[in-house]
């Protein structure tokens, strides 16, 4: 049986399937404080999520001298792989992923990550083998630029005007918009819904449930 709309679903991985947007906040401003540096903000670290983590930091930190950039990717990457082994995916995420996979779908991450941060974040929560293929932030262009989309239609055959992309941050959203791609925003992670709104996602969901229903019903 035909599907409605998608053949390929492309998810954001950190506030959108891992809860691990106050992790990375606090990852950050721990790594600010101990280079004796301004410490960005609970809404600047936020905003920044899903960028590769040289932009984020250029973002969220503009008067950063760019030399300080290998200091503090360095701490920065101390705070959070100290906690990464006890963050977990949203409730539901597991089971959503399953019956998406169970229905042939192909599945894809697209993320701010490095390949190794990724890897090691899949492995951990189990869900390695649900994806048929992934794009990291040190592989290629960061978000906004439409390469991630663009690479990963490429490499499993399909075609972007049946490809749905879904994030938690209006880089995830104007990334499709780049792409020619559709995309659903999620209002439970970086940034707020308001935002993601203004960018006329074709869904917004307050929670798992809400996507995998709305997902079921739609893609």
């Amino acid at each position: 049986m035909p599907r409605n709309n998608f053949d390929l679903i492309v998810f954001d991985w950190d506030g959108t399937l891992m809860d691990s947007t106050s992790a990375i906040i606090a990852s950050m401003q721990a790594a600010a404080r101990d280079l004796g540096l301004p410490v960005p903000d609970k809404k600047s670290a936020s905003y920044v999520i899903g960028l590769g983590l040289s932009d984020a930091l250029q973002a969220a930190m503009p008067d950063l001298d760019p030399r300080n950039y290998p200091k503090m990717v360095e701490r920065y990457r101390h705070h959070y792989l100290s906690q990464d082994q006890a963050l977990t995916l949203f409730d539901g995420a597991r089971e959503m992923l399953l019956d998406l996979a169970a229905q042939d779908y192909f599945l894809a991450v697209a993320t701010g990550k490095s390949r190794v941060g990724l890897n090691r974040a899949m492995a951990t929560a189990g869900v390695t083998s649900l994806f048929d293929a992934t794009r990291c932030a040190d592989e290629t262009f960061s978000k906004p630029h439409p390469a991630m989309l663009q690479e990963l239609t490429r490499e499993l055959g399909q075609d972007m005007r049946r490809t749905l992309m879904i994030g938690d941050t209006t880089h995830d959203l104007q990334m499709a918009g780049n792409a020619g791609a559709a995309a659903v925003g999620v209002h439970y992670g970086a940034h707020p819904a308001h935002e993601l709104e203004a960018l006329s996602p074709l869904f917004g969901a307050a929670s798992i449930a809400e996507l995998h229903a709305w997902l079921n019903e739609h893609a």
